[in-house]
């Protein structure tokens, strides 16, 4: 069965880029556009995996994954942060929220898959 990917990230090129990079490597693509959306869709979705970005209008990562792990439904999915930042602070941030694991942007699609294989392991 397919491994089932969420994605949330407000910009439509790296939504794009993760669509196609996912869907090539036999994932199933969910997405959304900020972290409100992420959090409206996860209800539906089920995934096994989250990818979000930090800086996102409406709701920013860091509120979403706060979000995520405040239902103890989803509290065991793995969410990786995928994100232009590579701050200490905002990754040591991110792990204080329940992040998983951090992926610099640009990302290198074989490494992301490789990310995501890991996690949902």
């Amino acid at each position: 069965m397919k491994k089932r990917v969420l994605t949330v990230d407000d910009s439509r090129t790296i939504r794009n880029m993760l669509l196609v990079t996912l869907n090539n490597a036999g994932f199933e693509t969910i997405q959304a556009e900020d972290g409100v959306e992420g959090l409206e869709v996860l209800e539906s979705s089920n995934p096994d995996v989250i990818v979000t970005d930090i800086n996102m209008p409406r709701l920013d990562g860091f509120g979403f994954i706060e979000g995520v792990r405040r239902n103890d439904k989803y509290r065991a999915i793995p969410i990786l942060v995928l994100t232009t930042e590579s701050d200490a602070e905002k990754k040591n941030r991110a792990r204080q929220a329940g992040a998983t694991g951090w992926i610099v942007k640009p990302f290198d699609p074989a490494k992301l898959i490789d990310a995501i294989e890991r996690v949902t392991a």
